[in-house]
């Protein structure tokens, strides 16, 4: 089934629901990219991994006391032992693996082997928390592939969370304006330059040029096709339900009067059509 968006879905910004997104659009990113780009260019996604130690607490099975209650001073051991009854709190670590999956755009070389061109990563919900381990290491690999002869493609389909491109967000509100989401890319053979596609939530997402190699022209890619056919495989039609206080992060004042107006009444005329049937 489509989305009853013309864009960007923000119900699915959801901690509930964007994993699964997060997941699907690298896939069909992939399917996309590979559909359209020139020999002997061709995509493959990877994944990121990172092992962070975790703590799981075990209720314990037994109490343990100490002293025999018996007479004369032997009470008093007891009564001590009472208020000293050992019930420790038991935990067990253990190391929990976290996977993050991104795309790269290869060639093959004439003298074996491959090399990456493009790195092309959709920004997940724990890349722009503060904090957090995958916050740091993107933000690591992020440096590190700015400073090689590897183009940079960063997506960012969520509205919270810190901002994690390049380019200052006080920079980019000056000069666009008003955005929702935007796309930021860096290519190697134009350093510090960054060509950055912004859009509000109401707009189609925007079809983007993936850098190639220099003396290669650049391919397009159709971002909204790739998110209509996450849609359309999904499972948001029958988990989300499309109430305006349930979108997190919540919208703006006028954000949600469009959302009410132009998509959730929309939404009620088709399913209750629907039940009709």
């Amino acid at each position: 089934m489509p989305s009853p968006f013309p864009g960007m879905d923000p119900f699915l910004e959801h901690p509930d629901f964007f994993p699964d997104l997060h997941g699907r659009f690298h896939v069909y990113l992939s399917e996309s990219l590979q559909a359209c780009l020139p020999a002997p260019y061709f995509a493959v996604i990877n994944q990121r991994l990172w092992v962070e130690p975790s703590a799981r607490y075990i209720e314990p099975d037994t109490d343990v006391l100490y002293g025999d209650r018996t007479v004369g001073e032997s009470s008093v051991a007891w009564e001590t032992a009472e208020r000293t009854r050992t019930r420790p709190l038991v935990f067990e670590m253990t190391d929990d693996e976290h996977r993050e999956p991104y795309v790269q755009i290869r060639t093959r070389l004439a003298e074996g082997g491959e090399r990456v061109v493009t790195a092309i990563e959709v920004l997940s919900l724990s890349n722009k928390t503060p904090g957090h381990r995958s916050r740091e290491l993107y933000l690591e690999k992020q440096a590190e592939i700015l400073g090689s002869q590897v183009h940079l493609v960063e997506i960012d389909l969520l509205r919270g969370g810190q901002h994690t491109t390049p380019v200052a967000w006080e920079r980019l509100s000056r000069k666009a304006g008003p955005f929702d989401y935007h796309v930021s890319v860096h290519r190697f053979d134009q350093r510090g330059r960054f060509f950055i596609y912004p859009w509000r939530l109401p707009d189609p997402l925007p079809v983007i040029g993936i850098p190639l190699l220099p003396g290669d022209d650049q391919v397009s890619l159709d971002l909204q096709a790739v998110l209509n056919r996450c849609y359309e495989t999904g499972p948001y039609r029958r988990r989300v339900v499309y109430e305006s206080n349930r979108i997190v992060p919540p919208l703006t004042p006028e954000q949600t009067e469009w959302l009410e107006r132009d998509i959730l009444t929309k939404l009620d005329g088709i399913d209750s059509g629907k039940s009709r049937d």
